[in-house]
């Protein structure tokens, strides 16, 4: 048991190392990602309740981090979203072994609930979704931070995570499905995932689709 813990925990850390600056699937082959989404499918056939628990964020942050996956990828008439690939167990559980990681979102949904209690009286849960658009719009645009230096990290922070949101999509099973590749495995190579969307780009898109 030990050594398959060890075996375990080495492989989550190798496939994390290096994979700060951009996206996960820059630096991490498609066989990792695959490990990380079976692993998760293997915890939630072992819990007694079938629901996969947080390795590293408490219960709120992680409703936080559900909330957040769910808005940069909802569901839609042509594929289930976020949520419905595991994306923030995938999240969650390679974050588990990387101390970067940890100081990153951990730090980012941190200053979300601060913000929210500042100016709504209340964490980011708690808040209207017209409310939690406004402070998301606050740091899904670059050029928020150029013109308040305070939203840097918060700004680098929404970025990462759309990143890594995308990657824990489009390496699951209804990822590459919504993809249009064919079969019931993974593929041998990926040929990388729609870019995330440039905001700074992009006149009309709206923080949070509905």
């Amino acid at each position: 048991m030990a050594a398959d813990t060890l075996t375990r925990r080495a492989i989550l850390r190798s496939l994390t190392i290096g994979a700060v600056a951009g996206s996960v699937l820059r630096v991490i082959p498609l066989e990792a990602a695959e490990y990380a989404h079976n692993t998760i499918e293997s915890e939630k056939t072992v819990a007694q309740t079938g629901a996969y628990i947080p390795k590293f964020f408490d219960a709120q942050q992680y409703k936080t981090l559900q909330s957040l996956c769910e808005t940069i990828l909802p569901a839609d008439a042509d594929s289930g979203g976020a949520i419905e690939a595991g994306t923030p167990e995938f999240i969650d559980l390679l974050t588990s072994e990387n101390e970067e990681y940890q100081a990153k979102l951990a730090g980012g949904l941190k200053w979300l609930d601060s913000t929210c209690t500042t100016r709504f009286s209340g964490a980011f849960l708690d808040c209207t979704s017209e409310q939690q658009k406004e402070i998301l719009d606050l740091i899904a645009y670059r050029k928020s931070a150029e013109q308040d230096e305070s939203l840097s990290q918060p700004v680098e922070f929404f970025s990462f995570l759309r990143k890594f949101t995308a990657d824990g999509f489009f390496t699951s099973k209804i990822g590459i499905k919504y993809l249009g590749y064919k079969g019931n495995t993974y593929l041998t190579a990926f040929p990388g995932c729609p870019p995330v969307p440039d905001h700074e780009s992009m006149k009309s898109e709206t923080t949070i689709r509905n």
